[in-house]
């Protein structure tokens, strides 16, 4: 029987994870968040509550994982939680909304970025966004090796060439960030309260990507050092990037700057290099975007595999390619409904904030899970153990709970489209999956 052969190390992890996480996050958020927050110094605070916040989650996540080191990340946490109707609802939300938004969304944003070297219009944005993703399908499909391999690619040039931008532009500016004591008013809507939740989801959203390190479990040589040891090294990588990112962008075009910019790194670069190094971090842009397209097709596909091999979706999943050894048939899906949202919603922010509601709904499942293996002493118990057991695990759990219900009170429509795409799983399950 054809297996998932086992070949990522250390380096492949922290590439997925950091290839993942910096995709669109660092540069399409900042400017939607500068229109929800009225000063930079509430800004750089939310995002970093919101690091520390899923650096926890990071570290929950590092323990599942190596409990459990097999293929398909939370919904094999959750099917052993709170057996298969969770893990099937979880790994439907994932198909129908959780990881294919991500996928149309880093789409439409290199398509975006193609924009600053011809003029597009909307209709050729989508169009460029699908080929997109009809590419990175074919090379998914080819093998875990070509995957990996751009993501290694794309992790190594958005990494050093954030580093060279941040340290170069720092230097450029001589030391004055008299801009971030700027004052504006917001001019989103949403009251206080509201508009600092809106600012967040888009945070979280930036900062996705450590929870799918688990989902190539089972083709990692050895999963319970290898997932901890990525988190840790990975999340550490991300976090000063967007810290560093946020202070050079708000210290060279302001709050107000940032809410006309539609390209806030191009338009970063052009004050500070010119039309040349804009050129360069356009470039940089939509390489990370795809990376992350790439990195979340090449991880999510894996899940679809698994639940197929546990009878929960359609066998047609469970299929390895007789020479590439890939699961083809989970890839093929997973593109097809990644175009089906572009071509459904078209809006990268409804895209964004719609998966990071649903996904936190599961994070908070999962640090339920968690609990349980704990007390159940349930997997392998000789690997990575998150420390403060359980204040820490807690507090995560009390800060999705707080979000969930503050961003559903106060996008309460936004929130109950987002909710339809998770819960059409419950009739699928009971028409499909149930015997």
């Amino acid at each position: 029987m054809l297996k998932l052969k086992r070949t990522l190390g250390l380096f492949d992890g922290i590439a997925l994870l950091v290839g993942i996480t910096i995709g669109a996050g660092i540069f399409k958020t900042p400017q939607v968040i500068a229109s929800y927050i009225d000063s930079f110094s509430i800004i750089i605070i939310l995002w970093i509550s919101v690091a520390v916040f899923v650096y926890v989650g990071a570290l929950i996540y590092a323990e599942l994982g190596s409990r459990f080191p097999q293929t398909g990340g939370e919904y094999v946490y959750m099917e052993k939680a709170f057996g298969p109707f969770f893990g099937f609802l979880f790994g439907w939300a994932q198909l129908l909304i959780i990881r294919t938004s991500p996928t149309a969304a880093l789409s439409l944003l290199s398509a975006d970025y193609l924009g600053y070297f011809f003029p597009i219009d909307q209709f050729q944005k989508i169009i460029i966004a699908i080929l997109i993703i009809i590419i990175f399908g074919f090379i998914n499909a080819l093998g875990i090796n070509k995957g990996s391999a751009y993501n290694k690619f794309s992790s190594s040039v958005k990494i050093t060439g954030l580093i060279f931008f941040i340290v170069i532009g720092l230097t450029f500016i001589g030391g004055d960030f008299s801009r971030l004591s700027e004052s504006v008013s917001a001019t989103a809507n949403l009251g206080p309260v509201g508009n600092i939740i809106a600012a967040i989801m888009m945070i979280v959203f930036s900062f996705l990507g450590w929870d799918r390190v688990g989902y190539v479990a089972g083709e990692m040589k050895n999963p319970e050092k290898v997932i901890p040891q990525s988190m840790f090294y990975g999340m550490l990588i991300v976090t000063i990037l967007y810290l560093g990112s946020n202070i050079l962008y708000h210290s060279v075009i302001g709050l107000e700057g940032m809410r006309s910019s539609s390209m806030v790194a191009s338009d970063t670069a052009i004050s500070l290099f010119g039309s040349i190094g804009a050129s360069l971090i356009s470039i940089m842009v939509i390489i990370s975007a795809t990376g992350s397209v790439n990195g979340t097709m090449m991880a999510t596909t894996r899940l679809y595999y698994a639940m197929a091999k546990d009878g929960l979706i359609f066998k047609w999943f469970d299929f390895i390619h007789p020479r590439f050894q890939t699961p083809t048939h989970a890839i093929v899906a997973h593109c097809f409904w990644s175009i089906m949202l572009i071509l459904i919603r078209q809006n990268f922010e409804t895209l964004v904030a719609g998966m990071v509601f649903a996904i936190l709904i599961f994070y908070g499942f999962t640090t339920v899970a968690f609990f349980k293996f704990r007390k159940e002493n349930s997997g392998n118990n000789d690997g990575y153990s998150l420390p403060y057991f359980p204040i820490l695990p807690a507090l995560y759990l009390l800060g999705i709970v707080v979000l969930v219900l503050l961003r559903a009170f106060y996008e309460p429509w936004k929130s109950a489209q987002d909710l339809i795409f998770v819960l059409s799983g419950i009739p699928m399950y009971y028409i499909f999956f149930k015997k």
